[in-house]
């Protein structure tokens, strides 16, 4: 499948979460979709230029008003969705395994969360155990954080299942 015939496939398949996507149709659109938010981010900068913010006392960042980019992402949020879970699916995998990093970051947002709800409410005894305990699942919980993206890269660019699995039969081949 070539650059064009990726994109004009992903695109056809706009919200089409079922179904399985082979290795370069997904690639080459994740390579578009890259590639437009360069483009777009220049021209941003050039249309509509940047502005100061005062970080800090004696920090100023420039940061680019990216309208162009913002339209650009929100109209391919759905189509790159749909098809990284048609990947996922050509894979043998559910589509769900694509948001398993959300998944995982909320659990540890959540975590963190109730663990300083409840740090100045466990004083006393069991304060010492509850910090140490709160502490290593924390601590599991960042490093699943930190590589749940990466093993799901990882399914992403596993081959297609040569055969026809439960979510149909391999790209390129009729049903």
């Amino acid at each position: 499948m070539s650059f064009p015939d990726a994109i004009r496939t992903c695109f056809r398949k706009y919200a089409t979460f079922s179904g399985r996507a082979a290795r370069p149709e997904y690639w080459w659109f994740v390579l578009f979709i890259v590639l437009g938010n360069i483009v777009l981010d220049v021209v941003d900068g050039a249309l509509f230029g940047s502005v100061s913010v005062v970080v800090a006392p004696g920090t100023v960042q420039l940061q680019s008003r990216s309208v162009l980019g913002a339209i650009f992402a929100l109209a391919t949020l759905i189509p790159a969705l749909a098809a990284g879970w048609r990947r996922m699916h050509d894979t043998g995998r559910s589509g769900l395994f694509l948001i398993y990093p959300l998944i995982a970051m909320v659990g540890v947002f959540t975590y963190f969360s109730f663990v300083a709800g409840l740090g100045g409410a466990l004083s006393g005894s069991f304060g010492p155990y509850f910090a140490e305990g709160a502490g290593l699942i924390g601590f599991l919980g960042l490093i699943i954080a930190i590589f749940s993206p990466l093993i799901v890269i990882w399914w992403l660019t596993r081959p297609t299942q040569p055969k026809t699995n439960e979510w149909g039969p391999p790209p390129g081949r009729p049903a």
